[in-house]
């Protein structure tokens, strides 16, 4: 059996906040808790939830832009959370991100080509001078954008633009796995569509495997090949892009998939409708997170023991006690 690219286990982070004069005493948010998975290499994973699940958080804690409180990661059978600073710095060019925000995620005051160059003077890739200056712009080239914008800045371009220069920005160093984090959600729906024709277009030339962090599960199921889906902190269900949204098996994932927009006035299904508001990441339900809104709770099961993420009735990884 092959070794995943990636494989994160248990993986944990906790913001310990508060305790000052205006804000109260100390907390804890436990922004992850226990997350696991496997990412296989040339796959797309697609983690979708609401806003404040720990999605955005989870891929930093991989990359270690955020230091994890707890858990294992592993790359091409590598402990990441074991490296000192030589070699994870190492590992950053096999591990990259596309940051969610391409009006903040560049730098004003440095031009196009600095950007770019930037990984490849870091790590030492190619010769100062000309062939560095061939390589921006065969990256520029291959995002959709011209040579001479190398000489251009960040505020001269549209957000789809900026976008592709972030997805250049990653792609320098040649990475092999590639969070993308929300990288559309800011972009209008047309520009939408053709930076994800651009990340599929560039995992078949360059194999390269996506961790895709969204809101926008159309976007999430046109892309992924499957789809963890995350409930405050945890990973509630696991499952192919097409069984998921088929048949989904956890009745969080009932309930997302029911408010998808359908465009046809004509059209009928139930609608899943949860009750009360998203707990408090401070201080969440014990036992299953979504026990106080989940429609199939039994108590004292649900409020009581947290439901380990197991094979489902379908085969589908799911972390319910009564459809796993």
């Amino acid at each position: 059996m092959n070794t995943p690219l990636l494989r994160v286990r248990n993986l944990s982070k906790t913001f310990h906040i508060g305790g000052g004069f205006l804000s109260g005493k100390p907390a804890t948010v436990h922004a992850v808790d226990g997350v696991s998975f496997d990412l296989e290499a040339g796959e797309t994973l697609g983690v979708v939830g609401e806003s404040g699940c720990g999605k955005s958080t989870t891929g930093r804690c991989i990359l270690r832009l955020i230091e994890p409180s707890d858990g294992m990661v592993e790359f091409d059978g590598r402990d990441v959370r074991a490296m000192g600073s030589t070699a994870l710095r190492a590992l950053r060019r096999d591990m990259q991100m596309v940051f969610q925000d391409p009006y903040a995620s560049l730098n004003p005051r440095m031009s196009v080509g600095a950007i770019v160059g930037e990984a490849l003077t870091i790590h030492g890739i190619g010769k100062p001078g000309r062939d560095r200056r061939d390589r921006i712009a065969m990256l520029l080239e291959r995002v959709g954008l011209k040579p001479e914008h190398m000489r251009r800045f960040p505020h001269e371009f549209s957000g789809g633009q900026r976008q592709r220069i972030g997805i250049a920005r990653a792609l320098a160093v040649e990475p092999r796995l590639i969070i993308c984090d929300e990288p559309v959600s800011a972009l209008d729906v047309s520009i939408q569509a053709q930076v994800i024709n651009l990340l599929k277009d560039l995992q078949d030339e360059f194999g390269l495997s996506y961790m895709f962090i969204a809101h926008d599960l159309a976007v999430v199921e046109n892309i992924s090949d499957r789809v963890a889906v995350m409930y405050l902190g945890r990973v509630v269900e696991i499952a192919t892009a097409r069984d998921l949204y088929a048949n989904p098996q956890h009745p969080y994932t009932e309930s997302l998939l029911s408010a998808i927009p359908v465009p046809d006035p004509k059209a009928r299904r139930t609608r899943h409708r949860l009750k009360g508001e998203l707990p408090n990441p401070i201080n969440p339900p014990t036992g299953c997170h979504f026990h106080p809104r989940c429609p199939l709770a039994k108590f004292p099961l649900c409020a009581t023991e947290r439901p380990e993420l197991k094979p489902g009735a379908d085969g589908q990884m799911v972390a319910c006690h009564l459809r796993s």
